[in-house]
């Protein structure tokens, strides 16, 4: 990206004439490169360009090396486990981020808008959804397993981009980014009737057994496992 700067009358240049200094901007070291200069006499365009304003632009590759933060990742019931072949509930609170930068001595904002969500439910099935989804009782995000063991749900979200320089329209950045979400633990249990002394009180908080997370527990595959558009 390039400015202009306005360094007064010259000897040189035409009657009335201005001199410019053109600058250019590398955004990833915010450092300035002197290109060159250029004459021009305002109002007479076609002796050389008026001074214009100046020109700032935001790369795929700014936003990329922007501090987006992953979005808190929910996969459900809450309990931390959910039995097989039951619905687990996945959903992310899908809030847009807004980056402040300086660029060319000029204040930009940077906006990072969620616009696609990748869950892969660690067992082979994977879901693509441009649906934030919502907690229990919606279904609108859901997935299932089919076996007994420890699962680590991941998030990648796809986040595109726009850019306002001090304070103007927002204008799109071409491309976009992901961002990885921390995982999400969780257990699928398989329940099995059990005979149960009747005199003793069932403890919902310790019913059922829940298994440590070792290799022998961690992420059975699904031998039929599939991807999904919602």
């Amino acid at each position: 990206m390039a400015r202009q700067v306005a360094l007064g009358g010259d000897a040189g240049a035409p009657e009335g004439g201005v001199n410019f200094r053109v600058d250019q901007l590398d955004t990833k070291t915010s450092e300035t490169k002197e290109l060159g200069y250029t004459c021009g006499v305002p109002g007479e365009e076609a002796l050389s360009p008026v001074a214009a304003p100046e020109v700032i632009t935001v790369m795929q590759s700014d936003f990329a090396e922007l501090p987006v933060a992953p979005l808190q990742a929910n996969a459900g019931p809450a309990r931390g486990w959910v039995p097989v072949n039951m619905e687990v509930v996945l959903y992310v609170s899908a809030d847009e981020q807004i980056v402040e930068a300086t660029l060319l001595d000029t204040p930009v904002s940077i906006r990072a808008i969620p616009v696609e969500y990748h869950w892969d439910l660690g067992d082979g099935n994977t879901i693509s959804t441009d649906k934030s989804g919502d907690s229990y009782p919606s279904l609108e995000v859901a997935g299932m397993y089919r076996y007994e063991g420890w699962y680590d749900v991941m998030l990648t979200t796809t986040f595109i981009g726009q850019f306002s320089v001090d304070g103007g329209a927002w204008q799109d950045i071409d491309g976009s980014i992901e961002v990885v979400s921390d995982p999400v633990e969780i257990f699928s249990k398989s329940l099995e009737s059990r005979l149960v002394d009747a005199d003793t009180p069932v403890d919902e908080e310790e019913d059922p057994w829940v298994p440590q997370c070792t290799g022998e527990t961690e992420d059975p595959l699904d031998p039929e496992a599939s991807h999904r558009e919602i």
